[in-house]
Parts: structure tokens; sequence; C-alpha cells
């Protein structure tokens, strides 16, 4: 059973000590709704679904697991199985857990990156209106939006994501980033032009992200959302990473905020729709058509990414080999 186009990115699980932090950055900044739930955990919401950021306390300051909505049981159970295959653990998550994810059942497995993958069905809608500060944000199809990871295994990663989720190549951008030369590959699991970007250092086995994301990315429903959150986000003093710009592949016109965290935060408009019928992966040079600039990088900042790429040299990355087949090398 192929699950493409099935499959959706739901939901991101946050564990930080950061709590005023970021209702203040999601709520006032980005203009979500925000769900106090309890002094353990904060739920942000784009749409009438329950929950689309689970914040849980603990000292990580990272994203800890990704949720996949699933368009019915028989996906569910299809990709189950098909982890389970491979020889790799799967977990129900409790009836208390899928009510602070507001779902109706859902099952965790390991990811590549340490990135817990969590799938699940049946999406509950949340009694209370939605509270936006904008006109809203863009899901359906295409899900909640998408993540970027930075790794030293990029084959294996795309192998992995194409194994359970039968994930598609989008294309690829080459870009030197600090001096290094880099490459990412993007996957898309539905109409999204993507919903996992991989970034990967060529030929060199460095990471210099500490957090298991380089960035999540959610969409506006229109231009003047976005920049209304870029100029909320500046005038309540949260650091910005890029300027506003556009994409060259996606076409997608954000900008990059630094969530309290330390992963950044996209928020884009109006990125194109992939036609299945005519899309060929092609390379693009450059992240950028034109923008995003980068703002408020002080060298301590780029000094300390470098301490972390030296360090990754010695760290080894969690991966699931299992199912990352022998790795996909690119085309």
């Amino acid at each position: 059973m192929n699950v493409f186009g099935k499959v959706h990115l739901g939901y991101l699980v946050i564990e930080t000590e950061k709590f005023a932090d970021w209702r203040r950055f999601g709520r006032d900044a980005i203009g979500m709704h925000v769900d106090e739930t309890s002094s353990e955990a904060m739920r942000f919401r784009l749409d009438d679904n329950t929950c689309r950021f689970l914040l849980r306390k603990g000292p990580a300051e990272d994203t800890t697991a990704l949720g996949w909505e699933l368009d019915d049981h028989n996906t569910f159970e299809a990709i189950e199985a098909r982890v389970r295959s491979h020889g790799v653990t799967v977990n129900e998550g409790s009836a208390e857990e899928a009510a602070l994810r507001g779902v109706e059942r859902f099952a965790r497995f390991p990811g590549p990156n340490g990135l817990t993958q969590e799938i699940y069905v049946n999406p509950r809608a949340a009694a209370e209106p939605l509270r936006l500060a904008g006109s809203g944000f863009v899901t359906g199809e295409g899900g909640l939006g998408h993540v970027a990871i930075t790794t030293k295994k990029p084959y294996q990663m795309r192998g992995y994501y194409s194994t359970v989720f039968d994930a598609r190549l989008s294309d690829y951008i080459d870009e030197t980033i600090s001096g290094l030369k880099c490459k990412i590959r993007f996957l898309r699991v539905n109409e999204r032009h993507h919903t996992v970007a991989i970034l990967s250092v060529n030929r060199l086995p460095l990471n210099p992200i500490r957090t298991r994301i380089q960035h999540c990315n959610i969409q506006v429903a229109e231009l003047d959302d976005m920049t209304s959150a870029y100029q909320r986000v500046k005038d309540l003093g949260f650091d910005m990473a890029l300027s506003v710009g556009q994409h060259p592949n996606d076409k997608t016109l954000s900008f990059y905020a630094v969530s309290p965290s330390g992963f950044e935060w996209e928020v884009g408009w109006n990125p194109i729709v992939v036609d299945e019928s005519t899309w060929e992966p092609t390379t693009h040079q450059g992240i950028s058509i034109w923008g995003h600039t980068p703002e408020g990088q002080a060298i301590v900042e780029t000094f300390e990414r470098f301490k972390t790429g030296v360090h990754s040299v010695l760290y080894r990355e969690p991966t699931v080999p299992a199912l990352a087949g022998a790795g996909i090398a690119d085309d």
C-alpha cells in the first residue's frame, strides 16, 4: 500500500522550561491561539484542531517529536505494520497523551536525529473559538507546514522518510552557508512542495545545529498576516534570523524568527502546490531569489555554531538503520 498523499504533518511536540517566553512568542508575536492546558503543558492552535504545537515542561529546549496525521485507520495500520516488519518497536500512546494532542489514538516509534515519530488519526476539533492575531493559517491537505533538519547522514534520513511515508523528492538546493558548501534535499508526502527538508554539509561529517530541527514552517493566509507578524516579532524584541525574502523552489515569501528554544520559526505565504502529473526534480543555486538577509547574527553566535559543528564530528547522530534501507543516494 502506497501511503503518499494520505500523510500530513499534524503537530510538533516541544520540550521547554520557557513557557512565558513561548506564550509571548507564539501568541503575541506569531499570532497563534494559545491554550493554557496546565502548569506542565501549553498548546498552540492554527485552526480548528485542538493542538498544532504541544509544549511540555522539560530541559531540552528542542522539538522532541513530529506528529503525522493519517487519512484513516487503514493507513495507520499499514504504516504501523511497515515499521514493525523492519524490526522497529511501535508503542501505543496512552489515552491521557492522546487527549493532550487532541487525537483519537496515536502510536510512536523512533526517527532519525532523535526525533520521535508519532502517527495518529481523527484529530479532535477544539470546543473553544479560535483566537488569532491575523486572518488565519493554511493547513488542510498540505498539513501544518514543514520542518528542516540538519544531519550528517542525509542518505539515511532520506531513505527513512521514503521507507516509512513513501516520501518523494521535490528538488535540491545547493548553497554556501558560513563558508560551508551545503546541499538541501526537499521531500514531500502530499501536495505541499515539501514537508521535510534535509540539510547536510557536502562531504564533511558536520552538523552545526544544536537542536533536532533547524526550523519549522507555518503558512499564513494573507500577505498582510506575514508582514504584521514580522513587525510584531521585531516590536516584541525577539531575534530575527532572516529578513523577508523568497525561495526559488517553492516560491514562498517568508521570514525566519528565532524561537525561545533556539530553533528558527519560518512564517511563509503563498507557496506553490505540486502537480504530480508534471513535476520533475531540479537543482537550484541558493536558498533565496531575493532577501532572507541575516539579521542580528552576532560574531559570538557564529562562533557558537562553529563550535557545535566541530563537536558534532565526535557526536554519534541517532539513526534508525532498519528503516533507512541502504540509504538513497542523489539521483
